[in-house]
């Protein structure tokens, strides 16, 4: 299984990154997880947009889903090949409409199920996606909000989606060999309940889990991302390391 993070900025993007959006892939099967602002562009570095095989989103604000109206353009209005068939695009139960309400004139009210065959994510439910299985748990955020844990031949990557410190991530994070997790806030600066990790609560979650490999990411710009990863290196003994746009894993070794 390889992951390669297209954009990794939280909030908003970057001068260095999109925001949030992984592509994972395993025997030729493409999935995506989350398409913040600014990664679709990214995307085309690695991949062809129209070899995606489904999406996944984890919530819907901005900097995880907005992109997903620049992909209907392209998917909706391609002129050679013809437009495309629907992709299943799994995410809380208003996807579609909040896609249309962003989006704002689409040639009807299912112009977007044209080309995206919506799907609505069941907490605690796995998900067979090609040779991947998927499961989804609900995780503290102000709106429906899901983390995810991707097993493949015995390998298992999980990603926090946006969250502060839960039960639930805890236990999708349970013998991970790698956990993609976010660190918004600082510790001792920004300790909100239930909206965003510290980098010390995530190397706290990777402890805890018996994680292999802690990635963090989705650090907004204003943040001091080299003091996250001390303090995360402070709880967790494994090897941990910031996202950066292009980074590649094979979960749970590093490829480049």
């Amino acid at each position: 299984m390889k992951l390669t993070v297209v954009g990794c900025a939280g909030s908003f993007p970057s001068a260095d990154s999109a925001c949030s959006s992984y592509l994972v892939e395993a025997e030729g099967y493409r999935l995506l997880l989350d398409l913040g602002n600014g990664a679709l562009g990214e995307l085309q570095k690695y991949t062809g947009i129209y070899d995606i095989d489904a999406v996944v989103l984890s919530h819907l604000h901005p900097d995880h889903f907005i992109d997903m109206c620049a992909y209907f353009v392209a998917r909706y209005y391609r002129f050679e090949g013809g437009r495309c068939a629907p992709i299943p695009v799994y995410g809380p139960a208003d996807t579609e409409r909040r896609l249309l309400a962003a989006y704002a004139d689409t040639p009807s009210e299912k112009s977007m199920s044209e080309v995206f065959d919506f799907r609505t994510l069941v907490p605690g439910r796995t998900l067979p996606l090609g040779p991947l299985r998927l499961t989804a748990e609900r995780v503290r955020h102000p709106v429906e909000a899901y983390g995810f844990r991707i097993e493949h031949n015995g390998s298992a990557l999980v990603y926090s989606g946006d969250t502060g410190p839960c039960p639930q991530l805890d236990a999708l994070s349970r013998g991970a060999d790698l956990l993609l997790c976010e660190a918004a806030f600082t510790d001792g600066k920004e300790n909100l309940p239930d909206i965003h990790m510290t980098g010390l609560e995530a190397g706290q979650c990777a402890r805890d889990a018996g994680a292999g490999h802690l990635v963090l990411t989705h650090i907004p710009p204003w943040t001091d991302a080299k003091v996250n990863l001390r303090d995360a290196r402070s709880a967790f003994g494994g090897p941990v390391e910031l996202a950066r746009p292009g980074a590649v894993y094979r979960v749970g070794h590093r490829a480049d």
